[in-house]
């Protein structure tokens, strides 16, 4: 079954606030995608939460976009900000991205967003396979918390 946002966030809503939290923090993350050859590219973009979902929004035949309709796996990390001490913890998504192209919805999104061009751009909701958090606690431990569709978060803590 796969996971969009919103069945994330209501199995997960403590980790789904700090994870919004943290991409709301900033408006460029980076995406990871796969090239034609395998090898990873990596881009900036911006993300959007909105009516349960996690939405991508790409300028119209970016490369990006392009990898995504041949191979939908895709790692999405949060900009970690100024400095070193990343506050709020470094916050990884990874899953599929799945085009879509139901002129309503792109619509919808498009008046939610406004995009810079809102009648030529890709837009893609995600299925999720793995959200994962990685922060300091007590100024000592290394935590990540880990989640995959189906089993609860864990928490491995090393110092």
């Amino acid at each position: 079954m796969p996971f969009n946002w919103e069945a994330f966030a209501t199995a997960e809503p403590d980790l789904a606030a700090i994870v919004e939290k943290r991409f709301g923090a900033f408006t460029h993350h980076t995406l990871a995608t796969l090239r034609k050859d395998g090898s990873p590219r990596t881009t900036g973009l911006e993300v959007r939460f909105l009516n349960g979902e996690l939405w991508l929004g790409m300028m119209p035949h970016s490369l990006k976009a392009l990898d995504l309709r041949r191979d939908p796996r895709f790692a999405l990390q949060a900009n970690p900000g100024p400095g070193t001490e990343m506050a709020g913890g470094d916050v990884r998504i990874a899953g599929r991205a799945v085009e879509v192209r139901d002129p309503k919805v792109v619509a919808r999104y498009a008046d939610s967003v406004n995009p810079p061009d809102p009648d030529t751009f890709h837009l893609f909701r995600t299925e999720l396979t793995e959200v994962v958090r990685t922060s300091i606690e007590d100024g000592k431990y290394l935590a990540v918390q880990l989640w995959k569709p189906g089993v609860p978060v864990h928490t491995t803590r090393r110092t």
